[in-house]
């Protein structure tokens, strides 16, 4: 098995030509507009392990998704090992190299079973095994010492019995600014860059990324400037750098990526969006449904009427994706489900094409 390519992603968006504007070219890939994701919350729950994404990720698949997201610590290795049965259980009727695979390290993965101490395992694993300094580990959870992180690549390809990845994040290094300060946390950075691009350059993935809560967007302490990120990129990498990606959040209730002037760009402010598109950075989006929490009350019909004009879809989670579907600027959006009917109820808005953008604008004057 190798990577995603243009001509195998073309082959596969091809099976679905009944699709309306579902499939976006980038990097020289065609992504879906909708990825699926494997996380879920406090994965150290025993209730996270009784249940198996296999199912979900099977049919989304096989529904016109090829986008696939994990991360070394969902459910601590459990996600990445169940993607990889999926993998191994369609490789007769669908190529790897149509299928775009991004996995994150940053966190600190542990295993399930759960080990009893996990002190003793951080301590067995990473520090005693020269990975990090105890120092160089955030709140017990979080190290992105190159070391580490290079240990968590390749830890996640064996877990999911791939070769390479197409995209690895970077997972929340904004964890570390409070105590580094910006000046130190930028030269982890570089480091962290260099190591990427030898990887990169090793074959471990394609290109790389970092994926954010709300470093892109807030004004605190954790904020980080995608165009600094970009100059470490192109010192430690050249114009070819592979520092090609970011996640972050974006959905009807958090919409700060399109509409706050949160980044700069040759000195002039920007939102996200319009930084990532002048600096050329794919912008994928994750927690599009706000882990369920957009739901506690109905959407306003007038938000159907802007989205789906054909009144075809049928509930507000479908309207949800359809939003960060329409959104311009946006590679491909994260949704994630234990169910394979969810999957097959929310690739119903592939059926109907994006918001137009005359109306798009309209949302954000209408109640939620």
């Amino acid at each position: 098995m190798s990577n995603a390519v243009y001509e195998k992603t073309l082959e596969y968006a091809k099976e679905f030509s009944q699709y309306k504007s579902f499939y976006i070219p980038h990097r020289n890939l065609l992504f879906s507009k909708l990825g699926i994701g494997t996380f879920t919350p406090e994965p150290y729950k025993e209730e996270n392990y009784l249940f198996s994404f296999e199912e979900p990720l099977t049919k989304a698949i096989q529904s016109g998704i090829n986008h696939i997201d994990t991360a070394s610590n969902y459910r601590y290795g459990q996600s990445e090992k169940e993607i990889g049965q999926v993998l191994k259980s369609i490789a007769n009727s669908i190529d790897r190299e149509s299928l775009i695979i991004a996995s994150k390290g940053g966190f600190i993965p542990l295993e399930f079973p759960f080990p009893s101490n996990p002190y003793t395992w951080i301590d067995e694993h990473i520090i005693s095994s020269g990975l990090a300094l105890s120092e160089d580990i955030e709140l017990d959870q979080h190290c992105m010492t190159p070391d580490f992180l290079e240990w968590s690549c390749r830890k996640s390809l064996a877990n999911l019995d791939i070769d390479k990845l197409d995209i690895y994040y970077l997972h929340n290094p904004e964890m570390h600014l409070a105590r580094l300060g910006h000046d130190t946390f930028y030269k982890n950075i570089y480091s962290i860059f260099e190591r990427f691009e030898a990887l990169a350059d090793e074959g471990l993935f394609a290109n790389y990324g970092v994926a954010v809560w709300n470093a892109f967007i807030t004004d605190t302490i954790e904020h980080i400037s995608l165009e600094k990120l970009v100059s470490i990129a192109k010192e430690v990498g050249g114009q070819n750098h592979r520092f090609a990606y970011i996640q972050t959040p974006f959905n009807l209730a958090k919409t700060n990526i399109y509409t706050q002037e949160t980044q700069s760009v040759d000195g002039n402010k920007c939102t996200l969006l319009q930084a990532a598109y002048r600096l050329n950075i794919g912008v994928i989006t994750s927690s599009s449904l706000l882990q369920m929490h957009l739901f506690k009350k109905s959407f306003a019909a007038e938000i159907g009427v802007v989205l789906d004009e054909s009144m075809t879809l049928e509930n507000d989670i479908q309207l949800a994706l359809q939003f960060v579907r329409s959104t311009p600027g946006i590679v491909s959006s994260l949704f994630s489900t234990r169910w394979q009917d969810h999957v097959e109820q929310n690739c119903k808005i592939a059926t109907i094409g994006p918001a137009k953008n005359s109306k798009y604008d309209l949302l954000y004057r209408l109640p939620r």
